[in-house]
């Protein structure tokens, strides 16, 4: 029912950027064929499902893709899909041959999805990285953090999913519908350390203006303004306050109970520092449940620091449904939202080679083609 229903999708089975697209695409009503690697096939597949649930929402066809017909296989279902994600280093899918130019031989309306860390060309393009590399060199990293402290990565968030699988994901969705212009495909060359810059877009703006600063933890976003931040409560958790305008940093005054108090002006940057450190006071005072009583729902720009185990039971998120429970495993829900062709999980991820004779068989393959190709190693 999804948005992207009826389109297929050749996923070349990675980690960390291109199953998060592949995942995303997948939600919201792609059908995405994965493709395994033979040797990861079990002997047996255990009762419960895996929990990578990156995976999700797609079935497995498992190939050897050293060998020949291994590589044909893919071909032949390369040249009934719509679009193609792969996850190598450069040139890994071109000495594999399954690069580009004889895809889009076979198939000239193939979208050919590409996600690497540092981008298809340049100097450091065959060069091993993580996520952490991508977003320091792309100038995010160094700006998260706190005052004096060492940078702070932000989980796999900026590199891998925002500037990665995200992007990599809108422009699969941007060349099919280009396609449907041109009647022709194309290659989307999604780098995460060029998704990394550019989700730091507003960032430079600001330091163009005067307003952003190079040291770390001294900016209006980054801990240090005294109005935007975390902070203790008295049971040992945390609580947000963003009370950025004007207006919603008296109601924080109000609801801190500072409001009849002389202050400094708000964007007074020198008196910050003396200002954060009434803030920990003061929030220290009461626990997080307490100051939720107080603030939750007004305008001060208030929520709580919730776990990931607390998080799908708060009123707001069960009420939305932005957790859903898949094969007994709670995970986040498809986003965003649709009014008429809503997303949805499919399934619960897939073992590999789960469904390679099903999927084969679907695609336009014989019974006695499947046969000989398992007879010859070239799936499983």
């Amino acid at each position: 029912m999804g948005p992207l229903e009826g389109i297929r999708i050749v996923e070349f089975a990675g980690i960390g950027p291109g199953p998060f697209c592949a995942m995303v695409l997948s939600d919201l009503g792609a059908e995405i064929l994965k493709i395994d690697r033979s040797k990861n096939v079990l002997a047996e597949h255990p009762a419960k499902p895996p929990v990578d649930f990156l995976n999700r929402g797609r079935r497995s066809v498992a190939l050897d893709l050293k060998h020949p017909e291994g590589v044909a296989t893919a071909l032949r279902l390369v040249e009934q899909a719509d679009g193609l994600i792969e996850g190598f280093r450069p040139g890994v899918m071109e000495r594999l041959g399954l690069g580009p130019d004889i895809c889009l031989e076979r198939n000239e309306r193939l979208v050919y999805g590409r996600m690497t860390g540092w981008g298809q060309d340049g100097p450091l393009a065959q060069a091993a990285g993580h996520d952490i590399n991508y977003i320091a060199l792309a100038g995010a990293l160094e700006s998260i953090g706190r005052k004096g402290e060492a940078p702070i990565p932000p989980l796999n968030l900026v590199g891998d999913f925002g500037g990665g699988g995200m992007l990599l994901a809108l422009g699969i969705v941007c060349a099919l519908v280009e396609r449907g212009r041109s009647g022709k495909g194309q290659v989307v060359d999604a780098a995460m350390v060029d998704g990394a810059a550019l989700l730091m877009t507003i960032f430079h703006g600001m330091r163009a203006f005067g307003w952003w600063k190079d040291e770390r933890g001294t900016n209006l976003l980054d801990t240090g303004a005294h109005f935007y931040d975390v902070y203790e409560t008295r049971d040992g958790k945390y609580v947000s306050i963003g009370s950025i305008e004007p207006q919603f940093y008296a109601e924080l005054l109000r609801r801190t109970g500072l409001e009849g108090e002389t202050l400094p002006s708000q964007m007074d940057r020198s008196q910050w520092p003396a200002l954060k450190e009434r803030m920990k006071e003061l929030f220290r005072t009461k626990t997080r449940d307490e100051w939720c009583e107080i603030m939750e729902g007004s305008d001060v720009c208030f929520a709580p620091v919730l776990g990931m185990g607390e998080a799908p039971n708060h009123p707001h998120i069960q009420a939305r449904n932005t957790f859903v429970e898949v094969a007994g495993s709670v995970q986040p829900a498809p986003a965003p939202r649709f009014s008429r062709t809503p997303g949805e999980v499919a399934r619960p991820p897939s073992f590999a080679g789960q469904h390679t004779d099903e999927v084969l068989t679907e695609w336009g393959f014989g019974s006695e083609e499947i046969g000989k190709l398992r007879e010859a190693k070239a799936i499983a």
